[in-house]
């Protein structure tokens, strides 16, 4: 064969491979394995995001995708064995959220690529570095102890009498001390004190909560399977407690007074192109861990009302939602 027609054989076979592999690619049914740290119910407006994100990049559930989810019903302990069920079952790849959805799964397998929605996973120790994060693990990180220290902020600039600020916190999590240490911080920053009141299971709320009426003015909230799986119970005693509250979405439209975090629907949403280029043959170590760009607050204005404060205009000006 002459240099010229081999040259134009390789070339033709250059071009026509990647048409193979979309080819390949569009009679396959992916198989994703989803690791969740609550419910369904809980984070249903997230996982539809997902869902719908997947939609639109031609990943149709019953079509040619299967999404395998497992659901950990706030429980850290059930995690590893959760993520190991999804190795078994060799799906394509497996998108989780939280740190230690992220590290349940990174500890299940090396090799299976992982989308996670976790708050720092540089300082947690499942990457290298945002930009080169290495090994099997990529996504989208939503500055986990800014978010808590921001809440700090806005409980005292709601209510500019605030000395101390109680908080609920998980000794047995590794996130716990890294959030309250950013939160202690800026609550000295603005003359307040940061008063921890240790929370490891449901049956600790009720006490909780009481106890946080005796020793502070305000409760701030952070994300924890335990917080996260009674948010709305929490939310429900800290009103019931005239106890003004900062905390996450669900918490905030169980009455809580407040709400500011990472829009994490946005967050799903974007995580469904990590799963596409990765399906499409992109490895995780080359997709740079991408930051949170759209932060909530929500009012709750009838919570207000019950607690008798008035929140300052300021405030009202910034809210992407107020609850009446």
């Amino acid at each position: 064969m002459k240099r010229r027609e081999f040259i134009r054989l390789v070339g033709g076979a250059a071009a026509v491979w990647p048409l193979a592999v979309r080819a390949q690619q569009a009679g396959r049914n992916h198989r994703i394995g989803f690791l969740g740290m609550t419910s369904y119910a809980q984070y249903r407006h997230q996982v539809d995001a997902l869902r719908a994100g997947l939609r639109q990049l031609g990943y149709e559930e019953g079509r040619n995708t299967t999404i395998e989810y497992r659901w950990a019903e706030g429980r850290y302990d059930r995690l590893p064995e959760l993520a190991t069920e999804l190795v078994r079952m060799n799906v394509n790849i497996i998108v989780t959220h939280s740190t230690p959805g992220a590290k349940a799964a990174k500890e299940a397998t090396s090799t299976i690529p992982i989308v996670a929605i976790s708050g720092d996973p540089v300082a947690f120790g499942l990457v290298a570095s945002l930009h080169s994060p290495g090994g099997n693990l990529t996504g989208v990180a939503f500055f986990f102890a800014e978010i808590c220290a921001k809440r700090v902020e806005l409980i005292k600039e709601a209510i500019p009498s605030l000395t101390r600020i109680a908080v609920f916190v998980n000794p047995t999590s590794s996130a716990t001390s890294i959030a309250l240490a950013a939160m202690q911080r800026t609550a000295s920053a603005l003359k307040c004190e940061i008063v921890p009141i240790e929370v490891t299971a449901r049956d600790d709320i009720g006490a909780a909560v009481t106890l946080v009426a005796r020793q502070a003015q305000a409760l701030v909230a952070i994300e924890d399977p335990v917080i996260t799986s009674n948010a709305r119970k929490i939310a429900d005693f800290a009103l019931q407690n005239k106890l003004p509250m900062i905390g996450f979405r669900p918490q905030a439209e169980a009455g809580a007074l407040m709400e500011y975090g990472a829009d994490l629907a946005d967050l799903f949403s974007r995580s469904a192109s990590f799963v596409d280029k990765i399906l499409k043959g992109t490895a995780p170590t080359d997709l740079p861990i991408e930051r949170a760009v759209k932060f909530e607050v929500v009012v709750n204005l009838k919570s207000a009302k019950t607690l008798g404060i008035e929140l300052p205009t300021s405030l009202l000006l910034r809210a992407n939602e107020v609850i009446e």
